[in-house]
């Protein structure tokens, strides 16, 4: 319950964050008269022309809440022109962006921004909140010498039955019985190794382990064998820090957009910019999407093709729309910004890593 109503608030936030940065245009004004209460220019319309505030100005709840739900469902009206282009006509829309065309279109910092608080609310609120795995007040004051008794007994009883599952697999029979004694012992095992990391403080057990290694870089190291004592709060970093810092895909991104038109004068960086952050919106919207398909029951399957084929497509139209680029042109830079997908995607979850060790 508590998730549902975090995550209509992330959605409503991120609306209202993005409202705050998109242009108004047109609207709901009515003729103006006198003097702006903002700057105290003379009105010649319905909005001021020195400062751009609404002449209609209203002291009511009732307005207070049409402006909560224009602000979360209508960006003026201009969503409802960009969202269909975003999806079918991404390279129109890029291009007609970046020509000017402005007052009819959502711009792309204010979509991508509503999109990223749309995605994590909605992946946050049918994944549910991850939290660390309660012990009872018995586990809690077991002795460590039963702890470790019961994991060894537990790991003989396991070692014997995987012996057992592959003896009866040659001579094809069925192991289901000895498959789920196998996962009751090893969820005993698991929940027996975090009373262990309890009782020990952390010295000892590996239940639910984040990373296994050392560097050698004392800062480093401290910082992993933090994220081992308690993975599900290091987790919750990642989680967060995808969520806040998800603007630095954008940045990342650029720069290998513009490698394949360094040489092309007549676009210029901030094209790129624009391209790249209609392409994300996008992306972020069909992580949407399919999570929610998932979650009310379309086939895996299904789910897979899609995320597999619909990006390189959307990319493809997006190219050859934006840069007016031939079809075997557009399909050889399709590729490309495809690999060069996979390497900033990397370099993004290397970083949020590195943000969730050093914290």
């Amino acid at each position: 319950m508590s998730s549902g109503i975090e995550a209509v608030g992330d959605v409503a936030t991120g609306a209202l964050a993005a409202r705050a940065i998109e242009p108004a245009h047109g609207g709901h004004g009515a003729a103006g008269h006198g003097k702006c209460l903002n700057c105290r220019t003379e009105l010649v319309g319905p909005y001021c022309h020195a400062c751009g505030q609404n002449s209609h100005i209203h002291r009511t709840i009732a307005g207070f809440v049409h402006d909560l739900l224009h602000g979360v469902f209508h960006f003026e009206g201009k969503i409802w022109a960009t969202l269909p282009m975003l999806f079918f006509r991404p390279g129109d829309l890029t291009r007609r962006y970046v020509a000017g065309e402005r007052a009819k279109f959502v711009s792309p910092m204010a979509m991508f921004l509503f999109c990223v608080f749309l995605m994590f609310a909605i992946v946050g609120g049918l994944a549910g909140e991850m939290h660390t795995p309660e012990l009872s007040a018995a586990d809690k004051a077991r002795p460590l010498s039963e702890i470790r008794a019961s994991m060894a007994q537990n790991e003989a009883q396991m070692t014997q039955l995987r012996a057992q599952i592959r003896e009866e697999d040659k001579v094809g029979r069925d192991t289901s019985a000895l498959e789920r004694k196998l996962d009751d012992l090893e969820s005993d095992t698991d929940h027996l190794e975090l009373a262990l990391n309890f009782v020990t403080g952390g010295r000892e057990g590996k239940a639910g382990t984040a990373l296994g290694f050392h560097t050698g870089w004392a800062a480093l190291d401290h910082g992993i064998e933090a994220a081992n004592r308690n993975p599900n709060l290091f987790l919750y970093r990642l989680q967060s820090s995808a969520y806040k810092y998800s603007w630095l895909l954008i940045p990342l991104s650029t720069p290998f957009v513009w490698l394949l038109f360094c040489w092309k004068r007549q676009y210029r960086f901030y094209d790129h910019l624009v391209f790249v952050t209609f392409s994300l919106t996008f992306m972020l919207l069909l992580v949407t999407i399919l999570t929610v398909a998932g979650a009310i029951g379309m086939p895996a399957g299904i789910i897979g093709t899609v995320a597999m084929v619909v990006p390189p497509l959307h990319i493809y139209r997006q190219v050859r729309g934006a840069y007016r680029s031939g079809r075997a042109t557009a399909l050889l830079r399709t590729g490309i910004l495809v690999m060069f997908g996979f390497i900033v995607l990397a370099l993004y979850l290397m970083i949020l890593l590195a943000m969730g060790i050093m914290h």
